[in-house]
């Protein structure tokens, strides 16, 4: 099992957390994702590889962004 922790900008609520665990979630291989809102830290866990592209690509598409 690993797991890759992203900082996240743009989260204010509950609902932002909720965005982005469903969105996060529905990439192929994503085992786990834990949300920290107070800090932004996003960790995602898997069993194995996942492109980092895709995660990323999931966290705009909830409407957020991966600082850099």
């Amino acid at each position: 099992m690993s797991s890759v922790t992203y900082t996240v900008t743009g989260m204010t609520c509950g609902h932002c957390v909720s965005s982005v665990k469903g969105e996060v979630g529905q990439v192929a291989g994503v085992t786990g994702v834990d949300v920290d809102l107070a800090t932004g830290q996003v960790t995602v866990s898997s069993d194995g590889p996942v492109d980092d592209a895709l995660i990323r690509d999931a966290i705009d598409e909830a409407g957020y962004e991966v600082k850099a």
